[in-house]
C-alpha cells in the first residue's frame, strides 16, 4: 500500500494559534498525518490554524479535499484558517476553487501571525454580556 510522501510538524504561537508545517506531497495518503497534526494543535484556546505550505512540493485534488475537510473541522471549533508560502500555481488553484475566500493567504509566517493578532484583538474586544443581577 502506498505511503504518504509528506512530513508534518505541529507547533503553537503564543497559545492562540497552531501552525502545521507541511513538507512534501499533500494527497489522499497524507490524510492521517494532517488530521493528527490538527488534533495536536487544536485546543479550546486555539483561535486559528496556520498552514505552512512553503515546503510543500505537490498537492492534487485529494489534497485540496483535505484542506476543505480541515476548514470544516476548524470552522466547527470556531477557528480561522490561515496559510502562507503557497507557490503562485497553488495560489491560482485556491482562487479557482475559491478557497482563498475562506482561508486567508500570506507570503510568510510573520505576515500571517501579524494578521492573526489583528483578528484576535478585534474578536477579544467584542462586548461581553453578563447576566444582570438585581438586589432587593
Amino acid at each position: 500500500m502506498p505511503e504518504a510522501k509528506a512530513t508534518m510538524q505541529a507547533r503553537t504561537v503564543n497559545g492562540i494559534a497552531g501552525i502545521i508545517d507541511i513538507q512534501g506531497e499533500l494527497n489522499a495518503f497524507a490524510e492521517g498525518i494532517l488530521m493528527e497534526m490538527y488534533n495536536t494543535v487544536s485546543a479550546p484556546n486555539i483561535r486559528a490554524i496556520i498552514l505552512n505550505f512553503s515546503e510543500m512540493e505537490y498537492m492534487n485534488s485529494s489534497g485540496i479535499g483535505l484542506i476543505v475537510t480541515l476548514l470544516i473541522r476548524a470552522n466547527r471549533q470556531k477557528q480561522q484558517l490561515f496559510g502562507y508560502g503557497l507557490s503562485e500555481h497553488y495560489q491560482n488553484i485556491f482562487q479557482l476553487t475559491r478557497l482563498n475566500d475562506s482561508i486567508q493567504l500570506y507570503a510568510n509566517e510573520n505576515e500571517a501571525i501579524k494578521a492573526l493578532r489583528s483578528v484576535v484583538t478585534v474578536t477579544e474586544n467584542r462586548p461581553r454580556f453578563f447576566k444582570r443581577r438585581e438586589t432587593r
